[in-house]
């Protein structure tokens, strides 16, 4: 299964779904040039407005969102036949994972036999569950088993199995010879699927939000209105992933019947068939996306100088306009919010407080527990080489998948009564918000971690013993938690209102669909008078609406908390961890070039030289 034979498709069969392709980017890439306007003026009127008087209290560690670097043997079932054959695994710091036939393989620098990056994967741990899986890709009409040929998963009982199921591509089937190396990996595994997963949505640079904003105006003109895991990925994934939705049923319809085998030996067949066509879908859309790229850098520089100048006359003529509309939908509105959403806010806004609540209060605990042992150390005396080591072992904590595994179940827990209480609005992106619970308990770990490192430099001197020291510390960490406690409440805040709305605007979208949208067109020819697309009467219509959602969402995070200065900015419900320019512009063939050689941790932020005895720097 971890082998790529000789693609299943034929020349014809590929060459129309390059073409299926192009359709796609021919009507996608319209709708995201008006979202890079859109985006372009969003920001240019952030930066002209008033600022909020109180900021982030932590520093805003500089390293990137990465995993740490995983490697050792490993048992993979491929081949044609399949069969289980040894190999050694390395999962790279930026979240691709690669095997090759043995270890010094990859120490030469050889080739790996395979590779894939781990964006959309899910991990099984259940040799069951995951057999039961298979029957369900590809269902024996009779239903009866018994008469299939021997299955080798079946003849090898696996003891410490590692699935990795993705719903377009062929399955991973790897196995750990203890089940102490079956959960590392799987903990590294589930990190680097995360990291992947997640790029745009970390990202604040105009050019991703727009284009996951175009993402769902393109799936909402084909009626998929509610949010889901689809934008999961770099551009060229979400893109792929898009198209493949679009095609699975045509596929199911035409190629299962055809495929050759029974049962499970089938379902195989099957994914492969889906990887080949995910492979070339991936291809040409990164490809059809790197053309697209001179294009759009001289659409946002045009943007930013066309905008700039005349903003104030776009806001102005954008809330005349929102003011005009709101009056005309506000009946229907209010009407939908009372009957459909105003019930269920409440239990809602308590289940996502409550995830997110319980991840951050997990981070405190373990960054409290993470300085105590550095302050420990010092009133030790340690060696100069022991004490670097713990400090090396403080920084690395965000990145520790063990250790944070403590917050990031506890992002996790809710999960099912989270889809309970949503599936009636169509709200199927459980899996991103998920993530975006643990991405935010990665963040501020990063960033307490990397506060209290700088303050710590900042106030020892090499004229205090250890215990002044550790007296020090101690002040530093009641600062640090302070600064914590502060920063994780504006963030619940924003990912409650981000995530709410996420919830519920496209439900409400869909609910006045048929009566409000029809009031649009009287209004077209005031936009269309400024002669920018950064002003679209629908972007006002869908604005008008949150805005008036975000007020609900207000009030009832009042209640929740008790406080009386929760508010929640039209735009500050976007806000992602770790700015990353350009993350929208990772391509797969981007990636392909990414160095084969291990990944070496970035330098940690750490105390100054350790000293002779008696002092903390030298």
């Amino acid at each position: 299964m971890g082998g790529r034979p000789s693609s299943p498709l034929d020349k014809q069969q590929q060459h129309d779904l390059r073409g299926q392709v192009d359709a796609l980017l021919r009507n996608f890439l319209p709708q995201y040039r008006g979202h890079l306007a859109a985006s372009i003026l969003r920001q240019i009127s952030r930066e002209l407005g008033p600022q909020e008087p109180a900021g982030c209290q932590l520093l805003h560690s500089k390293k990137l969102p990465r995993v740490r670097e995983h490697r050792g043997p490993l048992t993979q079932l491929w081949g044609h036949p399949p069969q289980w054959q040894p190999i050694f695994c390395v999962l790279r710091g930026d979240g691709r994972l690669e095997w090759f036939s043995h270890r010094e393989e990859y120490e030469n620098g050889g080739r790996p036999l395979g590779s894939t990056a781990l964006t959309g994967y899910t991990i099984l741990t259940s040799q069951r569950e995951y057999l039961h899986l298979l029957d369900a890709l590809c269902p024996d009409s009779s239903g009866d088993h018994t008469q299939e040929e021997p299955d080798p998963l079946l003849e090898m009982p696996v003891n410490f199995p590692l699935f990795l199921q993705h719903p377009f591509r062929r399955h991973l089937c790897f196995s750990a010879a203890t089940g102490e190396a079956q959960r590392s990996w799987r903990l590294a595994l589930q990190g680097g699927i995360r990291l992947r997963g997640t790029v745009l949505q970390r990202s604040q640079a105009p050019a991703a939000l727009a284009f996951l904003e175009a993402v769902r105006l393109y799936r909402q003109h084909q009626g998929h209105f509610g949010h889901d895991d689809v934008t999961l990925g770099s551009d060229a994934e979400v893109l792929t992933t898009v198209l493949m939705r679009e095609l699975l049923p045509a596929l199911r319809a035409q190629t299962l019947p055809r495929l050759r085998g029974a049962g499970r030996a089938r379902a195989w067949a099957w994914t492969e068939l889906l990887d080949a066509v995910h492979a070339v879908v991936l291809a040409r859309a990164s490809a059809g996306l790197r053309a697209f790229q001179p294009e759009k850098d001289e659409l946002l520089a045009a943007l930013e100088r066309t905008i700039r100048p005349d903003v104030d006359q776009m806001l102005r003529l954008r809330a005349r306009l929102a003011g005009r509309l709101r009056a005309e939908i506000q009946g229907p509105l209010e009407s939908c919010l009372h009957r459909k959403v105003d019930v269920h806010l409440p239990r809602v806004t308590q289940t996502l407080l409550n995830t997110v609540e319980a991840a951050l209060a997990a981070v405190q605990s373990l960054l409290a527990q993470g300085m105590d042992r550095l302050s420990l150390h010092l009133r030790g005396k340690p060696s100069g080489t022991r004490l670097r080591k713990e400090v090396y072992s403080f920084g690395e904590m965000p990145w520790d998948p063990e250790l944070m595994q403590i917050c990031y179940r506890e992002a996790e827990r809710s999960r099912g009564r989270l889809k309970q209480l949503v599936a009636p609005f169509g709200f199927l992106g459980s899996r991103s918000l998920v993530f975006g619970a643990q991405d935010l308990a990665q963040q501020l770990m990063a960033d307490a971690v990397a506060t209290f490192l700088q303050l710590a430099d900042q106030c020892l001197t090499t004229a205090l013993d250890c215990n002044q020291a550790a007296q020090q510390l101690e002040k530093v960490r009641g600062r640090v938690l302070k600064k914590f406690q502060s920063d994780s409440g504006s963030a619940q805040r924003r990912f409650i209102c981000r995530w709410q709305i996420c919830i519920f605007l496209p439900f409400v979208l869909s609910q006045l669909e048929p009566s409000c949208k029809l009031e649009l067109p009287e209004f077209e020819g005031d936009v269309l008078a400024v002669g920018s697309p950064a002003l679209t009467i629908e972007g006002i219509y869908e604005d008008v609406i949150q805005g008036i959602l975000l007020q609900r969402i207000d009030r009832e995070l009042k209640k929740a908390l008790g406080a009386s200065d929760v508010s929640c900015a039209l735009d500050g419900c976007s806000e992602a961890p770790w700015d990353q320019e350009g993350a929208d512009e990772e391509t797969e063939a981007q990636r392909e070039t990414c160095s084969r050689q291990p990944a070496s941790y970035p330098e940690v932020q750490s105390l100054p030289p350790l000293p002779p005895p008696g002092t903390l720097r030298s």
